[in-house]
């Protein structure tokens, strides 16, 4: 504990009840306004450019079109699966 803190604390001690109540609520005052801060909201345009094209190596319009091949063989096999 640093010298500074100890004689702060030393001094709240010689105070009345109420006047530590007062020192507290300053205290717990100063804390929520950096606590309760909000985080600055992102916008998604923000992001533009930050991934290189392609981002994994995959054109975007090939992705889409796999991945609609892949939900389609998918639902075949399940739809085997249960005749």
């Amino acid at each position: 504990m640093s010298p500074s803190l100890k004689k702060i604390l030393s001094e709240i001690e010689q105070l009345t009840p109420e006047e530590q109540l007062t020192v507290m609520g300053h205290l717990v005052e100063r804390v929520k306004k950096h606590v309760t801060q909000a985080p600055a909201k992102r916008k998604w345009s923000d992001l533009k450019g930050m991934a290189s094209y392609p981002l994994f190596g995959e054109d975007a319009q090939e992705w889409v079109s796999r991945s609609r091949r892949e939900g389609d063989e998918y639902r075949e096999r399940f739809l085997r699966t249960q005749e």
